[in-house]
């Protein structure tokens, strides 16, 4: 599953982490409109969730909870993402987010799509 940065838990099943996923999304999508975490747009366009911990995230990354949010997200966490964009003064590039780049630190830096070695 694209959503992945490792794989699935011991004995879990597809539909179990399809609905893993889900969830996590939508707690990030509460967490987004209450301000614990914010959306941070790097500036080749890439995004990234600030404060997401990895406990919450469950192992997504955030190149997915961004497509995820986009697809079926409230419009509430929409309007935190466009805040983001707003500030960072450029879009979420969705050929960037397609490729992969990422950030690791909240936005302090950003790394390549895929194939990328940390």
């Amino acid at each position: 599953m694209a959503c992945d940065t490792q794989p699935f838990t011991k004995n879990q099943t597809l539909t179990e982490r399809k609905q893993q996923v889900r969830e996590a999304v939508e707690a990030l999508a509460k967490l987004l409109v209450s301000g614990s975490v914010k959306a941070v747009v790097g500036p080749q366009g890439a995004v990234t969730f600030a404060g997401w911990s990895p406990n919450d995230r469950k192992a997504i990354s955030d190149v997915c909870a961004y497509r995820q949010l986009m697809a079926r997200g409230s419009a509430l966490a929409k309007q935190q993402i466009a805040k983001a964009e707003a500030l960072a003064g450029r879009s979420v590039d969705r050929k960037v987010v397609a490729h992969g780049h990422h950030s690791h630190d909240g936005g302090h830096t950003w790394h390549g799509g895929h194939g990328h070695k940390h």
